[in-house]
């Protein structure tokens, strides 16, 4: 019998994402000066005030008060109607130096015995719905909320679009876990105001509908684009007016986001947060991890669709093991668990062996903090970074290394695909 699935995402504008991209703003700003820097940064937003928290052990000091602001106006909070504005609004710093019961855990006399920075599981998923491996809902809320904020910046097709935004995807699946058709998009926008709330809600969905969808779809191949139907269910501000948003409508705070930077709800969450962490701290590195791992055997025939948990202790550098599910789908006459003795064979998942692998240690993460840390397009970007003397650093980076299929052969090579 079909099923519903649904997953959802928030824009760049929401509290809780401002609250990531600052923190990982200011990881990437440590990391730029200090590349050996362990930090840990929760950010709160809220009506016109800003409080960073965490601990630091670095060399470097930074201005956060100047980075926190600069991430909040390219963010597009930009006017004091909004009652959070980049140039006026307030940012207490509460940051401390990192414990150093944690830190003799992590720092070794050779860094390549370096141990996890805390224990947990994590989890890396894909399966082949999209091209970029990814579950096909999360994915197309990703992509609608993307393409409004394009449209906020261009300011021509729409003109009352405020940062602010939320999106939710339904798809029918198949008895054979095949997409058949969208049942349902939500779309909650936040907007200036308008002088009749009847027009306001008649034009937004007008706009979203005729201007933002075709922009979607235009970007999906043509089986993709046949689930798009006349028969789709819309909710568009479904609540009525959303004049009042962003932190003014309701506080953020770093991590508050966990699924939607995932996997939508499929496959599993160990629970752990990304944002706001050095890549010391598994739940982030390790994350990054799986899903290369995941991606890559997906990617190389080994299953249609496969999760990828492993877990750590603190302090320790080789992981307690690796689980596997190919949820019935693997094309390769081996069972789960020698497909998971096989990774540990290709991988090295020691957080020394992560890190390198996938260069970790640059200032990459600021991108990641909105649209989803998985599925992302791999590619190098030049970065310039200022510190508190007003020196400049320029550095060439690569984003996105996780979602590479740098391993495809070398899987293939080793399940004799």
């Amino acid at each position: 019998m079909a099923y519903l699935f649904t997953s959802e995402s928030v824009s760049e504008g929401h509290p809780d994402k401002i609250a990531d991209q600052i923190s990982d703003a200011l990881i990437d700003n440590f990391l730029a000066w200090d590349e050996d820097a362990r930090v840990a940064i929760e950010t709160l937003v809220t009506t016109g005030q800003v409080v960073l928290a965490g601990e630091v052990k670095s060399k470097i000091y930074l201005d956060v008060q100047k980075i926190t602001r600069s991430v909040i106006e390219r963010i597009g909070y930009t006017k004091s109607e909004y009652m959070f504005e980049a140039n006026s609004c307030g940012v207490l710093s509460a940051i401390h130096e990192q414990s150093a019961d944690i830190n003799q855990g992590v720092d070794r006399i050779t860094r390549q015995e370096q141990g996890a920075g805390d224990q947990g599981i994590m989890f890396g998923y894909a399966n082949n719905e999209t091209d970029n491996l990814m579950p096909l809902a999360l994915d197309l809320s990703h992509r609608l909320l993307y393409e409004l904020a394009a449209l906020r910046r261009e300011n021509k097709e729409i003109t009352y679009l405020r940062p602010d935004a939320k999106s939710q995807v339904t798809l029918e699946y198949s008895d054979e876990h095949k997409p058949q058709r969208i049942d349902t998009i939500v779309i909650s926008t936040q907007h200036d105001d308008f002088a009749s709330e009847h027009e306001m809600q008649q034009k937004i969905k007008a706009d979203i509908i005729s201007i933002l969808l075709p922009r979607v779809k235009a970007q999906l191949k043509p089986e993709l684009q046949a689930l798009f139907n006349d028969d789709i269910k819309f909710h568009i501000n479904p609540t009525g007016k959303f004049v009042i948003g962003g932190p003014h409508g309701d506080s953020g705070l770093t991590g508050r986001k966990i699924i939607v930077d995932t996997y939508g709800g499929k496959g599993a969450h160990g629970g752990g947060a990304f944002s706001g962490k050095d890549p010391s701290k598994v739940d982030r590195s390790a994350a990054y991890a799986t899903r290369h791992i995941a991606k890559n055997l997906v990617a190389a025939g080994v299953a249609d669709e496969l999760l990828v948990q492993i877990s750590y202790a603190i302090g320790v550098k080789d992981p307690m093991g690796i689980y596997v599910n190919t949820y019935g789908t693997s094309k390769i006459g081996l069972s789960d668990s020698e497909i998971a003795k096989k990774i540990s064979e290709i991988f090295d998942m020691t957080p020394y062996g992560i890190e390198t692998r996938l260069g970790l240690r640059n200032p990459i993460y600021s991108e990641t903090a909105a649209y989803g840390h998985m599925g992302r397009t791999p590619k190098r970007v030049t970065k310039t970074f200022e510190n508190s003397n007003g020196e400049t650093k320029t550095i060439e980076v690569d984003l996105f290394t996780w979602e590479r299929l740098d391993y495809v052969d070398r899987v293939k090579e080793a399940f004799n695909i």
